[in-house]
């Protein structure tokens, strides 16, 4: 069966947009189709609960415009780590609607007793430790820590966000005897393999979470002949 997945950036990063794309497809399986779109306007990224508030309108246009009423896709995915608008968003449409970081929460917890959470700034960690309480996830979750990297620096300056991020991972395993590490931003979705194999915990990236879990309640959700 054919399955369309609906990917919305929430800030104006056309790049961010592409490499999120890209690691959708990567995971995605058989006969899953992969559409990434971003805002044309609003924040260039989203760190902290000013910028998810200013992301919202560009959000909410697209989310009306490309899945309200056009019965087009299968599932949609909201790919911004603080699941900006999420709430909102589910309670308009039944099919399902994802966030990456609810997505890989739920995926830490399966692979692991207690996971922490390597995130951009730190301006970005209350958010997303108010997503972990509302979800009900805090007793599994060991920390949520801002490496210090911007997220446009992992499109401008891969390198030195990569150690940055890796660095903090390391702390992560060590200080908080954590099970797993959660990427705490799209961006990082390339890092997941190679942070995974160089501690030897599962690291997981929201992006292929949520492509995951989304194809699987698709599936769940098909009508039987």
């Amino acid at each position: 069966m054919a399955i369309n997945v609906l990917i919305i950036n929430p800030n104006t990063t056309a790049a961010m947009t592409a490499s999120i794309a890209a690691a959708a497809r990567a995971v995605a399986g058989a006969g899953v189709v992969i559409e990434a779109v971003n805002p044309a306007s609003g924040p260039a990224s989203i760190q902290g609960p000013e910028d998810g508030a200013a992301a919202l309108p560009g959000l909410f246009e697209i989310f009306d415009r490309m899945v309200i009423g056009t019965g087009r896709y299968d599932g949609v995915i909201i790919a911004c780590f603080d699941d900006t608008g999420l709430e909102a968003l589910k309670a308009r449409v039944a099919i399902p609607v994802i966030g990456i970081g609810e997505a890989a929460f739920h995926a830490a917890m399966l692979l692991g007793g207690r996971f922490s959470v390597v995130t951009t700034l730190a301006v970005s960690v209350p958010v997303i430790q108010e997503n972990i309480e509302r979800y009900g996830f805090a007793g599994r979750c060991a920390a949520v820590r801002a490496s210090g990297v911007p997220v446009l620096a992992l499109e401008d300056d891969p390198e030195v966000a990569t150690g940055l991020i890796r660095a903090e991972a390391a702390r992560a395993i060590d200080e908080d005897k954590c099970d797993a590490i959660v990427l705490g931003c799209a961006g990082m979705a390339n890092l997941a393999e190679t942070i995974g194999a160089a501690f030897g915990v599962p690291a997981i990236d929201g992006v292929a979470a949520a492509v995951l879990l989304a194809e699987a309640l698709a599936r769940l959700n098909a009508p039987k002949t």
